[in-house]
């Protein structure tokens, strides 16, 4: 009898039975500011070679918010997790005045594992479109309670200062209520067991790559990643390279390619994890491009690059999505950026 019951188990288990086995993992990588002509410029200074040409499946993204052709992060940031539009500088909520859970609450109602990495603070726009709901971008200490609040696994960012040297005289990391186990060095977040981890990387924003920041992007997902396959729970993580987009601000050409280089290397780190775990969706984009950047000169076989920009802003141009993994067909065609967080739900609810 128990030789039969055991073939009974092992086939259902190949029809598919238990949710939780057959539910993908999701690794979502935005390049903040990460137009094409970032890609093509970071490809080009990197020997003509990036690991996005390794993804499966390429689509475009529309990234205008409601009334704004020129989007934000905040307003493209909730686009994506959420998918609604909404005013830029809003975080969380419709236009309609509606807050609205992510795709990452959806996920951990599932019974995935959450993330969220990111070169900025944590309480950036961005990230916080993932977790936060709030009429304004900059009430960061507003963020950082609903952070702490949150239903977040692990996260690491800057922007100490947000949870500890507040207006309220609250301290977030030290208050009784803190569900989360603060830590201070990528050590120290690899050796932790707990349920729930946070490490804030700097008191305020993270500076440039170029100049010292740690601890890498690539890194900081290669510890989350491991920390997640000790897990039976699929996973959900969003990695930002949020700061592709301020060298698009500066309007520095170098700043771009040490931003985009260190982001390509994270693309490596995620697409070799869903190559051996068959199981994982991978999908990278940009919440616009920011600067307006053209790619005028190089040397394709010096690896140089030179171009320039037309604003120190934003600009509208379409984004492009990339896709590797289970269900990664549905992230082609042409689209506006809320069908991001639609076709992400799909994955997760596809069996």
């Amino acid at each position: 009898m128990d030789k039969y019951f055991l073939l009974f188990f092992l086939t259902l288990a190949g029809m598919g039975y238990g949710q939780k086995e057959t539910m993908p993992n999701i690794i979502f990588l935005i390049g903040d500011g990460m137009g094409l002509t970032q890609i093509s410029t970071g490809m080009y200074a990197n020997g003509n070679s990036t690991e996005l040409e390794n993804f499966e499946y390429v689509g475009l993204s529309k990234t205008h918010a409601t009334k704004n052709l020129v989007t934000d992060s905040a307003a493209s940031g909730t686009a994506m997790a959420s998918g609604v539009k909404t005013y830029n500088g809003v975080i969380g909520i419709s236009s309609k005045n509606q807050k609205k859970s992510s795709i990452l609450d959806y996920c951990s109602a599932k019974g995935y594992q959450t993330g969220l990495l990111s070169t900025s603070s944590i309480v950036h726009a961005t990230p916080a479109s993932f977790y936060a709901h709030v009429e304004s971008r900059k009430e960061y200490q507003k963020i950082a309670i609903q952070l702490m609040e949150s239903n977040v696994n692990y996260f690491i960012g800057g922007g100490k200062k947000h949870f500890t040297k507040r207006d309220d005289r609250k301290n977030l990391i030290m208050s009784s209520d803190n569900r989360y186990e603060i830590v201070n060095s990528l050590e120290e977040f690899i050796e932790s067991d707990a349920e729930k981890i946070g490490y804030l990387t700097y008191d305020d924003e993270p500076p440039k790559k170029s100049i010292g920041r740690k601890p890498a992007l690539p890194d900081m997902l290669q510890a989350t990643l491991d920390k997640f396959s000790k897990s039976n729970q699929p996973f959900f993580i969003m990695t930002e390279g949020s700061q592709i987009d301020w060298g698009g601000h500066a309007n520095e050409v170098a700043y771009v390619v040490s931003e985009f280089l260190e982001f390509n290397e994270a693309l490596r780190i995620a697409l070799r994890f869903a190559e051996k775990n068959g199981n994982t969706l991978v999908v990278v984009t940009a919440d616009h491009e920011t600067g307006g950047l053209a790619l005028t000169k190089g040397n394709v076989e010096k690896s140089q690059v030179g171009g320039r920009f037309n604003t120190k802003g934003h600009s509208a141009t379409m984004v492009p999505v990339f896709s590797y993994g289970p269900t990664a067909k549905n992230f082609t065609g042409i689209y506006d950026n809320t069908a991001l967080y639609t076709k992400l739900k799909k994955a997760v609810d596809t069996e």
